[in-house]
């Protein structure tokens, strides 16, 4: 089989009682996985910052790739991969000329138009979901299986399933087409780096046997 977009797995920071957004990224990496994106919603831009370039140079040495959630600028800042775009951030049109032409643009999508127009407009892949029940972000009710594999149909980019994934469901939601997965909640519910080390192992297993 092809080999998954970005390592088939998105680690993105949340809240922990022990870990920092910092931390927490760092086991993922150590763990396996080749692909952070940082996200602190209740964080200054200037702690952002702070972090994004710390990380930046931590993911440097683990040949990872790390995303900036919602600020263009801070992701040129630090040299970043990336940036992740909401439905409330400014537009790929937007951020584009502001970030240069390598830069990967990711947005996330609730609805098979919102999928569609990201993905017209130039980003490099679009999340969509939550396709099962999260508490990590409100984005409405859980779409399901069936309507990822409908955006996939229609997306001209990779897309990454968001929402609720667990170790159990990666399987079938690979299966219903997604090029990855991005996981928060999962991950943090016990020990990062050990999670980090189950999951990419679950999808390097699919990619290895098709399953």
């Amino acid at each position: 089989m092809s080999r998954p977009f970005l390592g088939g797995v998105c680690f993105i920071t949340g809240r922990h009682p022990k870990h920092s957004p910092v931390e927490q990224a760092v086991m993922a990496m150590k763990g396996g996985i080749r692909w952070v994106q940082l996200r602190m919603k209740d964080s200054s831009r200037k702690e952002v910052y702070r972090a994004a370039l710390f990380l930046k140079e931590a993911a440097d040495s683990f040949g990872a790739v790390l995303v900036i959630n919602d600020y263009p600028d801070i992701a040129l800042a630090c040299g970043a991969g990336g940036v992740h775009l909401g439905q409330d951030d400014l537009p790929i049109e937007a951020v584009r000329p502001l970030v240069g032409g390598e830069m990967l643009i990711g947005v996330s999508t609730h609805s098979e138009a919102e999928a569609r127009a990201a993905s017209e407009a130039g980003a490099g892949y679009i999340g969509f979901g939550p396709v099962f029940d999260t508490a990590t972000k409100d984005a409405g009710p859980p779409k399901g299986a069936a309507a990822l594999a409908g955006i996939k149909k229609i997306s001209r980019v990779p897309v990454t399933a968001i929402g609720g994934i667990t170790a159990a469901s990666i399987p079938g939601v690979l299966e219903a087409g997604a090029d990855a997965v991005a996981i928060s909640g999962a991950l943090l519910a016990g020990d990062p780096f050990e999670n980090s080390r189950q999951i990419v192992r679950l999808i390097e297993m699919w990619y290895g046997s098709g399953l």
